[in-house]
């Protein structure tokens, strides 16, 4: 697994030319975000998507598949959602949330069958500007471990992922505090996992 060293979450040119070129080709990739780190790959490429899965041992058909979005307009391709949900999108993006929306029939067949998407816009450039630059979203989901030191430490995740991603785009120390998940999918925005962000309704 190659690994990019990301300083200050702010990747250069070059450097988000090789991680969208590594996801263009199918790659899965270990990157942080604004929360625990992620392994994610192009949310369009239904290969892709089924290593992913195989990956993490997840079974696409029963999972809440995320997907990161540089912005709204491009969540909205994706997602189905409303001027409320628009609204609380706008407050609250980009942060440390996942809003789960229905599902537009734009999304590929891994989420056929699925009725909802969560919508990922995270407070970390690097994240939005891999997804701008791919000019897709990505699909994503916390990495795993057993050890608190292996979900932070970047040095223990490249280990623990060596054999798996094909990349590992490095940023700083990890956080162990998953996102807050907001369902929007019924008359009332719901809060359904209290994570690093907070949120009024």
């Amino acid at each position: 697994m190659k690994r990019i060293k990301i300083w200050n979450d702010s990747p250069s040119s070059k450097q988000l030319e090789e991680i969208c070129d590594c996801l263009d080709e199918g790659g899965i990739i270990i990157f942080p975000t604004d929360t625990l780190y992620g392994i994610a790959c192009d949310a369009l490429n239904v290969k892709a998507i089924d290593r992913l899965c195989r990956i993490k041992g997840l079974n696409p058909d029963k999972t809440n598949l995320s997907i990161v979005c540089n912005d709204i307009s491009m969540a909205s391709e994706y997602a189905r959602f409303d001027n409320k949900d628009y609204r609380l999108l706008r407050d609250y993006t980009p942060g440390p949330y996942t809003f789960l929306f229905k599902a537009a029939s734009s999304l590929p067949k891994a989420f056929k069958g699925r009725k909802t998407v969560g919508i990922r816009i995270p407070d970390c450039t690097l994240d939005r500007e891999i997804a701008g630059q791919l000019g897709r979203p990505l699909l994503t989901t916390s990495i795993e471990f057993e050890d608190d030191d292996y979900g932070m430490n970047p040095d223990l995740i490249a280990e623990s992922y060596d054999d798996k991603a094909d990349l590992f785009v490095e940023g700083e120390e990890g956080d162990l505090v998953p996102s807050t998940i907001i369902d929007c999918t019924g008359d009332v925005p719901e809060v359904v996992r209290s994570g690093k962000g907070e949120i009024e309704l």
